[in-house]
C-alpha cells in the first residue's frame, strides 16, 4: 500500500573517507537516506530540509529527484550546503563530523500525510528543532509519528545536553527505533533493551532496537519480538539504520496501519506481524550495507 510520508530533517553532502584515504562525496544525511528509500520502494515521500544554492545543493536536488522524492518549497535556501565527513575503519563502520547549519521553512508542506518521520540532528538542533517539534505536534492527529534519534555526539555534545529533547520527541512518537550504540551513549549503560522497552511508558506504540550483527528487538503491547540478521557480506554501515527505519514505515503502510485514525490497531499490533515488519526492514537494510555509500533498495531489485 502506497502512503504519502513527510521526511523532515538534513539533506548534507557525505565526504567519504575510505581506509586507504580516498576520497569521495555524494548526498547524505540521515532524513534524506530516509525519503530515498521510502520513495524507491514506491512511497509518496515528501522531503523538508534546508540545502544552498550552490553545486552541493544541486547535487542533492538531482539525487532527490532521480529517486522520486518530492522537496517541500522552502527547502532551498540561500547560502551553502551543509556537509558530513565520514572516516571508514577497515570493517567499513564510520565516525562523523559535520559542518551543519539547521533552519528549515516548513511552508507549503503536503497535506494528507499518512505518517512523519524525523530523526538524528534535525531534531535536536536549534532553531530547527524548534520547528520540527512544533510539526510533530501539529501532524500527530492525523498521522503516524516516526522518530529515530540517531545519535551524533560530535554535533550533539554530551548526553545530557540532548537526552530530554530526545525524550519528548519520543513522547510524540508512536514509533521509535534506535541502534544499541545510540542508545548506549545516550543513557551509559549496556542494558540498552531495558532502556528501550521503557520508552513505551511514555507514549509510543512499537519501540525498536538494532544490534548489528545480533539483529532486531521490539517492543509492543503484544511484548518482546526478537528477530535474526541477515547474512550479506558489508560493504559499508553507511545509511543502513535509515533503511530500516524506512522498512518499518513501508511494512507498517502494507498491513494498513499508517496514520493517527489507526493509532489504536497500531498500538494492538500482533507479535507475529510485529516479527514481519522488523524482518523486512532488516532485509532492506541488509541489502543497503552490501553496497557501498547510503545507497538502499529499489521495489524493483527485491523478490
Amino acid at each position: 500500500m502506497t502512503a504519502r510520508i513527510l521526511i523532515a530533517g538534513e539533506a548534507l553532502t557525505d565526504i567519504v573517507v575510505d581506509a586507504d584515504g580516498g576520497r569521495r562525496e555524494h548526498p547524505g544525511g540521515s532524513p534524506l537516506n530516509v525519503a530515498v528509500a521510502l520513495a524507491r520502494l514506491g512511497h509518496d515521500a515528501h522531503l523538508l530540509t534546508a540545502i544552498g544554492e550552490d553545486e552541493r545543493g544541486a547535487a542533492i536536488r538531482a539525487h532527490v529527484e532521480h529517486s522520486g522524492v518530492h522537496l517541500t518549497p522552502g527547502a532551498v535556501q540561500t547560502g551553502r550546503t551543509s556537509t558530513a565527513e565520514a572516516v571508514l575503519n577497515v570493517e567499513g563502520a564510520a565516525t562523523y563530523t559535520f559542518d551543519l547549519s539547521w533552519d528549515p521553512d516548513p511552508s507549503g508542506l503536503p497535506d494528507g500525510l499518512d505518517a512523519v518521520h524525523t530523526s538524528s540532528i534535525a531534531a535536536v538542533m536549534d532553531p530547527g528543532a524548534a520547528t520540527l517539534t512544533a510539526l510533530l505536534r501539529e501532524a500527530r492527529d492525523a498521522s503516524t509519528i516516526s522518530y529515530d534519534p540517531n545519535a551524533r555526539p560530535s554535533l550533539m555534545g554530551t548526553p545530557e545536553n540532548v537526552r530530554a529533547r530526545i525524550e519528548e520527541n519520543i513522547a510524540l512518537a508512536d514509533v521509535v527505533k534506535a541502534s544499541d550504540e545510540d542508545v548506549a551513549w545516550l543513557y551509559g549503560t549496556d542494558d540498552v533493551e531495558d532502556v528501550v522497552a521503557s520508552w513505551r511508558e511514555r507514549g509510543p506504540a512499537l519501540t525498536v532496537l538494532t544490534r548489528g550483527g545480533e539483529g532486531a528487538v521490539g517492543f509492543a503491547a503484544c511484548g518482546r519480538v526478537q528477530v535474526a540478521p541477515v547474512a550479506v557480506d558489508v560493504v559499508d554501515t553507511v545509511g543502513a539504520g535509515d533503511t530500516f527505519s524506512a522498512g518499518i514505515l513501508d511494512a507498517l503502510a502494507a498491513k494498513g496501519l499508517l496514520g493517527g485514525q489507526r493509532r489504536t490497531e497500531l498500538a494492538e499490533i500482533p507479535s507475529d506481524d510485529l516479527a514481519t515488519v522488523l524482518r523486512r526492514a532488516a532485509a532492506l537494510a541488509a541489502i543497503t550495507v552490501s553496497r557501498a555509500g547510503a545507497n538502499p533498495p529499489w521495489s524493483h531489485e527485491l523478490s
